[in-house]
């Protein structure tokens, strides 16, 4: 990961006021204050959206692209996923909203929910076989693929090696199009996936491994949400466009993707502070006997992205309505012959591979010199995290110094110790 990494949590310093709201918050701690403004080192960002949540500012946002930009291409499908149907109050049809995004103007719907349940068929047959790292570790968070990628360099082999069902439902919305339409080219058809967080915006953005996605447009799911409760119509009866199941659906909240392997051997966890500690426990070994591991950033899992609408628990529990009368999956197109089954090579992603961001010098002995000096500095602070010097914690100030990014003067409580000896020494003499 370099600088070129396209973010699409931003800050507008205009509104920042230089709080420490989101400088305590950030769980890897990628935001620093500085001339009375936060930073957010691109390099460390996970694109959680938890400066975002909590910002009494609104100086965090999320980026993404318009209605409007549909016009630059002659034929849109739109990608939903599944969390968008937890959005709507006294939803009992999918359908009512399928057939609101063709009133907004899309052509064609594919639902990632049906991506997902192909998804979910693939793992089980993944899980299958004898020569892989486990626990798996999901790959459909982005948050915790790049957290994984930044932190966590001996889990990486754990990492689902499957595409994300964005991807598998992207790459079957373009070809489907156009074969449908032989008359198009390529660069006519725009496929624009409407999504509940912004991590997948920026893992949209920056492709995987340097590869573009075939998605062309990203609409973040609350202004999508605006826009379809005006043209839904619940008096009339939609054409029946849902092809997914129960499985898919399910996708949208915690463990939904992990109980679709039909294995017990799983653990479901959403948040990322539980996420980190998840994590970590996984290092070191503390779950030898689990097999699949679902992670997901935002609490309550997609429904509670920070581009969704409905608080997460109220939609989770919407989806369990709309799921009652659905079939188990509809998508499923591979045998599963037990450890013979073989997945098409075509649906396997590449391998995540360790970036680490925090590395204090490429030269071992210079980087071994700093760490004793943060070291050094870490011992003369208070050590209270209280953020006032602009960094989260005492220990990272002190890594702040040694490379050049603060100055120990900066310590508001080490100063003001400094005065108040002063001030004692100089009323001493004075007596």
């Amino acid at each position: 990961m370099t600088n070129e990494y396209r973010h699409s949590v931003s800050l507008d310093r205009d509104k920042c006021k230089g709080c420490t709201h989101c400088l305590k918050r950030c769980p890897v701690e990628a935001i620093r204050i500085r001339d009375g403004k936060a930073q957010i080192n691109a390099n460390r960002c996970i694109d959680c959206g938890v400066c975002i949540d909590v910002c009494p500012n609104k100086a965090k946002k999320a980026t993404s692209d318009k209605l409007e930009d549909l016009k630059k291409f002659k034929y849109t499908v739109a990608l939903p996923a599944p969390s968008l149907y937890g959005q709507f109050d006294n939803l009992d049809d999918i359908d009512y909203i399928l057939q609101g995004l063709l009133d907004l103007g899309f052509d064609e719907i594919y639902e990632v929910a049906r991506a997902a349940e192909v998804v979910s068929g693939m793992t089980r047959l993944y899980l299958n076989r004898k020569d892989i790292e486990k626990p798996v570790i999901s790959s459909a968070c982005p948050v915790i693929v790049r957290l994984i990628s930044l932190r966590y360099p001996y889990l990486c082999e754990n990492i689902l090696p499957i595409q994300p069902p964005i991807d598998l439902a992207a790459a079957r919305a373009r070809e489907r199009a156009l074969e449908k339409n032989p008359g198009l080219r390529p660069e006519d058809v725009g496929v624009v996936f409407i999504s509940p967080c912004p991590a997948k915006v920026s893992y949209i953005k920056n492709g995987l491994g340097g590869k573009k996605s075939d998605i062309d447009l990203v609409l973040s799911m609350s202004d999508v949400y605006f826009d379809l409760i005006g043209v839904m119509k619940k008096q009339l009866t939609p054409e029946p466009i849902s092809r997914t199941g129960m499985i898919g659906v399910s996708w949208a909240s915690t463990g939904g993707e992990a109980t679709a392997i039909f294995n017990d051997k799983y653990l479901a966890a959403d948040g990322i502070e539980n996420v980190i500690r998840v994590l970590e426990q996984i290092d070191n070994g503390n779950f030898p006997y689990l097999e699949f591991i679902e992670l997901n950033a935002c609490s309550g899992g997609c429904v509670g992205g920070m581009m969704t609408v409905e608080n997460p628990y109220i939609a989770k529990a919407r989806l369990q309505t709309l799921k009652r009368y659905l079939p188990v999956s509809e998508n499923w197109d591979f045998r599963d012959d037990g450890e013979n089954s073989d997945i098409p090579e075509k649906y396997f992603s590449d391998p995540v591979k360790y970036a680490p961001v925090s590395a204090l010098s490429s030269n071992m002995s210079e980087a071994m010199e700093k760490m004793a000096r943060i070291q050094e500095i870490h011992k003369t602070l208070p050590d209270i995290d209280c953020g006032f010097c602009g960094s989260p914690t005492c220990y990272c100030f002190a890594e702040d110094v040694v490379k050049g990014n603060a100055d120990i003067s900066e310590c508001v409580v080490m100063m003001r110790e400094k005065k108040q000896k002063a001030a004692k020494e100089k009323n001493h003499e004075d007596s």
